[in-house]
């Protein structure tokens, strides 16, 4: 994977990833029973379904339309485009079962926690949408053996802390990772850093992230597969040793470079 390849979004051999405005996406491909079909995974920021779609267009070409939408989780940020998208197109959704209260309007999130600090994403915090959507008989539960429908060459890690239902993607074949937000690429929380996309491997969001503990775990499944590339719900792609170096201090020093020196759900 280098600098040509991700400028043009490509992370590895059919696979995308693009950026809303402060959360990215991906466009899966080799997808289906015959390998030649694709997936969308995440929908971005509100008012992203337009550009995705677009962006569907330039990789997968004009006419054609995903197989089904996988999301990692359902926070306002990575279900923007949802509601465009199925308009334009009649294909399910799928999620974790114990995202599934937040994606049919039964459960909302938890209230953010803007006195985590850091920047002045975490400031605005209160200001971002925490109801549930409700999706209706669109969204359908994951497997719980750990299989996606439509993606054989995939699996799914339930990877909570961030939400209860978080999930991330993995491909055996070449370690590649779809992380969501159980961990991330830039420091979510400041402005700046999301603004230059500056590259810092990093744990999930903390003013969206109430548990801390089962998000150590999930940090540490991941840790444990080795994936050679992580594409992330915010920030840039990372491989190789970047990535394994930046793993390993997340599991080691995860107390003192991860957990928020203070806030509502720091214990």
């Amino acid at each position: 994977m280098d600098k040509e390849e991700l400028n043009e979004h490509k992370v590895a051999e059919g696979v995308y990833g693009f950026r809303t405005a402060i959360a990215n996406i991906a466009i899966v491909g080799g997808c289906g029973d015959s390998r030649d079909e694709w997936v969308i995974v995440d929908a971005g920021v509100p008012f992203s379904g337009p550009f995705i779609k677009r962006c569907a267009e330039r990789v997968m070409g004009k006419g054609k339309k995903p197989i089904a939408i996988v999301l990692t989780h359902g926070h306002f940020d990575h279900v923007g485009g949802l509601k465009y998208l199925l308009n334009q197109w009649d294909i399910p959704v799928y999620a974790h079962k114990e995202e599934l209260p937040f994606l049919t309007g039964e459960k909302n999130y938890l209230p953010p926690d803007p006195s985590v600090g850091m920047g002045l994403m975490s400031l605005l915090s209160p200001l971002y949408p925490r109801k549930a959507i409700n999706l209706g008989e669109r969204v359908r539960e994951l497997p719980e053996n750990g299989t996606i429908p439509e993606m054989p060459d995939w699996r799914y890690i339930h990877t909570p802390g961030h939400t209860q239902g978080h999930i991330s993607l993995f491909r055996d074949t070449d370690k590649l990772i779809i992380v969501g937000d159980a961990f991330i690429t830039v420091k979510q929380e400041s402005a700046l850093a999301v603004l230059n996309q500056t590259k810092e491997i990093h744990g999930p969001p903390a003013y969206f992230t109430p548990d801390w503990e089962t998000a150590e775990v999930s940090i540490r499944k991941l840790h444990a597969l080795q994936p050679r590339i992580a594409l992330t719900g915010h920030g840039k792609p990372m491989a190789g040793s970047e990535l394994t170096a930046g793993i390993n201090k997340l599991v080691e020093e995860y107390d003192h470079i991860v957990v928020p020196k203070h806030g509502r759900y720091v214990h």
